[in-house]
């Protein structure tokens, strides 16, 4: 089982998303169905209480009920140099949390709070991958975090966040499904139409959703070449839930793209960087 422990310390990344929560081993939803839409993480209890729901869910998958903890956690890129801080007080609140969970008692002290830009955290493994010119979409519930990056190097510069999220492809499709057939379309079956790239529904409504969601695809890729992604010169990176998305419903004419589909790639990805600072310190 892998993760991470530095100096007794043990490391847990968390990624907060608006649909849902992801951590190494675990991932579940952002309430019953998912956390709507918020420009500021900190603004309301909800985050907090998904923090340790996922400390709890994480801790029982690592066979770990007290432990010291440095949390790895995330915001979107253009966020991170206003919210920073605030996010990182927000998690911080009580060194000391204990909590009951499936009749088991864990004891978690919270020693630091690290927080990274999201997208980049999901890809630093394997930047030695990027080799020339490419462009990063990490697709999230919420947001569309996007980052150039050039030789295996982020450029700060040309690094953007829009919310142009999964949320939005599903309120198009229930709309239009409700025009046409007069009654809601359950989320979830919605999610999972994009998720697999098909339902045991009717051809009328299929065919409602598969436009809808070939249409999202389109206005993603049409945002990316506000960007100046070219497919001629660059590679394109997708992450995040709306990966599948594309994959399913845009034809990509031959560019050269590849998928990364691993749902807790990101919160790996925070682990790894905060393991890489602890580590930096004590030299």
């Amino acid at each position: 089982m892998e993760h991470y422990n530095y100096n007794g310390k043990e490391i847990i990344g968390i990624d907060h998303g608006f649909g849902n929560i992801k951590c190494r081993h675990v991932v579940f939803r952002s309430g019953v169905k998912h956390k709507g839409f918020v420009s500021d993480k900190s603004q309301d209890e909800d985050y907090y209480i998904l923090t340790v729901a996922a400390l709890a869910k994480e801790l029982e998958f690592r066979h770990i009920t007290e432990c010291e903890a440095v949390l790895a956690v995330g915001l979107p890129i253009q966020w991170i140099g206003a919210q920073k801080e605030a996010f990182r007080k927000y998690l911080m609140r009580n060194e000391l949390i204990e909590f009951r969970y499936h009749g088991q008692d864990y004891l978690v002290r919270i020693d630091d709070v690290q927080v990274f830009p999201q997208g980049f955290a999901g890809v630093v493994q394997r930047l030695g991958d990027f080799k020339g010119l490419n462009i990063l979409a990490d697709i999230g519930n919420g947001t569309m975090n996007t980052m150039l990056i050039k030789d295996g190097k982020p450029m700060s510069s040309r690094c953007y966040t829009d919310k142009l999220g999964v949320e939005q492809c599903i309120i198009r499709m229930s709309n239009e499904l409700l025009a046409v057939s007069g009654f809601a379309m359950p989320y979830d079956v919605c999610e999972d139409f994009l998720r697999k790239g098909n339902a045991d529904l009717a051809e009328k409504y299929t065919s409602v959703m598969r436009k809808a969601a070939e249409e999202y695809s389109d206005t993603i890729l049409a945002k990316l070449r506000e960007y100046e992604f070219n497919p001629e010169i660059m590679r394109l990176t997708v992450m995040g839930g709306g990966a599948c998305i594309l994959k399913h419903f845009w034809n990509d004419d031959g560019c050269r793209v590849q998928y990364i589909e691993d749902i807790c790639a990101t919160a790996k990805g925070y682990e790894l960087l905060a393991l890489n600072n602890l580590k930096r310190r004590d030299t």
